[in-house]
């Protein structure tokens, strides 16, 4: 079974994946948040290169996902990552934001498929590296993904992952599970699933009733409960003092990164580590207010130190 982490702009970079591996279940893939490959012939710019320097991979597996409809730098970024060490190149087609679906990037990509047939007959052909696509669906109807998946059939992907909801429903409502079981009767190349697996229970039910799964990507799940797998594989449920020094490992590494910046990051990554608390509310409350690195410090503290955390740790879509 293969658990990966889910590339989220952000909050999933490569200060987020070594914090995690050093102090929770190493995951077997860790897919990068979004880049936008490079002009051909040229580098790629300063913060995608941080996110692919070997420095931060160390021993983990690392897998590139590229944003773009342009065929040929697709092709060009591949042959950089390829020098780089890299085995994977993953587009991404599931992106449901507003900004890159107008640029007919991301799930935007769906709305044209004999253009996204070009550009995968081009990439398939002319990559050096094995391809693999992070989808959605459709762009407004469940529908529309017939057409989609026997379009990727028709190309010799190395895996494609699934998000089974489409572009207009952001990351709101219940994923479309169904056509997941669908992409595994009628693919002859590897698939992996994506959405809304929250806890452990979740975990076994997705197993249970498709039983040929053999990769599921995590996401808000693990943000809210980095003691996910350990729970899954039926190891101790997450304790107070190990996210206090899973956060105090996180926030002392955004500060080396970068700086004062790093309360707001770290902001960010509470929007989901709230709801591994019994009152999810009063942590948002104690920590939503505070700007400097030493507001931020006490803030925490009370947290850690007066709050109890959730019988049951699980993330909660509005």
């Amino acid at each position: 079974m293969i658990f990966s982490l889910a590339p989220m702009e952000g909050l999933t970079g490569h200060v987020y994946r070594k914090v995690q591996a050093e102090c929770f279940e190493k995951l077997d893939r860790y897919y990068t948040p979004f880049l936008a490959p490079p002009r051909v012939g040229s580098s790629f710019g300063k913060r995608a290169a941080k996110e692919l320097d070997s420095a931060y991979r160390q021993d983990l597996t690392v897998i590139p996902q590229l944003l773009t409809k342009n065929a040929d730098e697709f092709v060009w970024a591949a042959q950089l990552l390829s020098e780089m060490g890299f085995t994977e190149v993953n587009l991404n087609l599931g992106c449901p934001s507003g900004t890159v679906v107008a640029k007919g990037k991301g799930s935007g990509f769906l709305q044209n498929l004999d253009e996204l047939s070009t550009f995968l007959d081009n990439v398939c052909t002319k990559s050096c590296l094995p391809v693999s696509v992070k989808t959605r669906v459709g762009v407004s109807s469940d529908e529309e993904y017939e057409k989609i998946l026997d379009l990727y059939c028709k190309f010799p992907l190395t895996e494609l992952i699934v998000h089974p909801r489409v572009q207009k429903d952001g990351y709101k409502g219940v994923p479309r599970q169904r056509l997941y079981g669908k992409t595994l009767e009628q693919t002859t190349f590897p698939v992996a699933y994506n959405g809304d697996i929250f806890s452990s229970d979740e975990i076994t039910a997705l197993l249970s009733a498709y039983p040929r799964t053999r990769h599921i990507m995590l996401g808000r799940g693990i943000l809210t409960n980095p003691a996910l797998l350990r729970e899954w594989n039926g190891g101790a449920t997450l304790s107070i003092d190990e996210l206090e020094h899973f956060h105090n490992r996180l926030f002392q590494a955004y500060m080396e990164e970068m700086g004062g910046n790093a309360v707001f990051r770290m902001k960010e990554w509470w929007c989901y580590a709230k709801y591994a608390f019994s009152d999810p509310r009063a942590v948002h409350r104690t920590v939503r207010k505070t700007r400097s690195i030493k507001e931020y410090a006490g803030a925490t503290e009370r947290v850690f130190h007066t709050e109890r955390l959730a019988d049951i740790i699980r993330f909660q879509a509005q």
